[in-house]
């Protein structure tokens, strides 16, 4: 199985890998501390029954599909 060399093996590419950026390490993910009981905009992809569903009520649909998240997590406790 070949395997491609790591230096260069022609001056041209040894050349131009001199003038390549350097690629910066990532940085460390910082874990965001939400203050509790506060809402955060995020994008959810649900199946249209479910939003129709909730929206036949009228306004409040969200809260409606929050509360229900909200009783299925207490319901189903990770520890």
């Amino acid at each position: 199985m070949a395997s491609t060399p790591r230096r260069p093996v022609n001056a041209m590419d040894a050349a131009e890998a001199l003038f390549k950026p350097a690629k910066k390490a990532a940085a460390p993910a910082v874990e965001k501390r939400a203050i509790p009981e506060t809402k955060e905009l995020v994008s959810l992809k649900l199946d249209s029954a479910v939003i129709q569903y909730f929206q036949d009520d009228g306004p409040g649909w969200q809260d409606r599909i929050n509360d229900a998240l909200r009783a299925a997590m207490l319901a189903n406790p990770k520890d």
